[in-house]
């Protein structure tokens, strides 16, 4: 019988809505990081043509043409996605409110977990009950966990050795998944766990 503990309370992470389709252009997906990570740009308006100064300042946008650079902050722009205006002679360009939800596709696409060295001889494991309605939400978040290299114990369980309590929550806020709906248990043990310690290749 394996001895357990939940883990309870927010973790302070932004809640976003799961938004299943991405942009198409690599453009688009760094301007929704870069600006998620600085929140905020500011640059000197010299110019009409502000992005000339964008491109100079930053070397990461010297890689794509500069007209398709122009094109997508302009597009990101008609579609709501991020602010560009002017103030004290500066152009300043952020996320709106609908931005930061597209932006957190990226979070969760990027999202990693980082294995310690030494092994705390813990199980994580992930249940969840996630009704039909709910099909799209559901596979996605499965297939999630096993891209996170989660095991699969059943469907709907799914176990790894090392903490994740940060990267299970923040999965959980952005598919928008409630307490009876999602849970992360800390078990001291696993009856017959011979398959999940070489799968991990922990050592016995």
């Amino acid at each position: 019988m394996a001895m357990v503990r939940r883990y309870n309370g927010e973790m302070g992470i932004g809640k976003y809505k799961y938004y299943f389709k991405k942009p198409k252009s690599e453009i688009s997906k760094d301007i929704f990081s870069w600006l998620l990570i600085a929140g905020a740009v500011y640059i000197a308006a010299s110019s009409p043509y502000f992005i000339r100064n964008l491109l100079t300042g930053y070397k990461k946008w010297q890689k794509y043409p500069k007209r398709k650079v122009y094109d997508t902050f302009y597009m990101l722009r008609k579609k709501g996605y991020i602010n560009i205006g002017k103030r004290n002679r500066q152009i300043y360009i952020s996320l709106t409110k609908e931005g930061k939800k597209k932006a957190g596709v990226f979070q969760i696409d990027a999202l990693t977990i980082k294995k310690p060295k030494k092994w705390d001889k813990k199980w994580r494991i992930v249940i969840f009950d996630i009704a039909q309605l709910k099909k799209t939400y559901r596979e996605a978040f499965r297939g999630k966990l096993k891209e996170l290299g989660f095991y699969p114990l059943q469907k709907s369980v799914w176990v790894y050795p090392f903490d994740c309590q940060a990267e299970t929550e923040l999965l959980k806020d952005f598919f928008g998944l409630s307490d009876q709906e999602m849970r992360l248990i800390v078990a001291d043990n696993i009856s017959k766990d011979d398959q999940l310690r070489k799968s991990f290749k922990l050592t016995f």
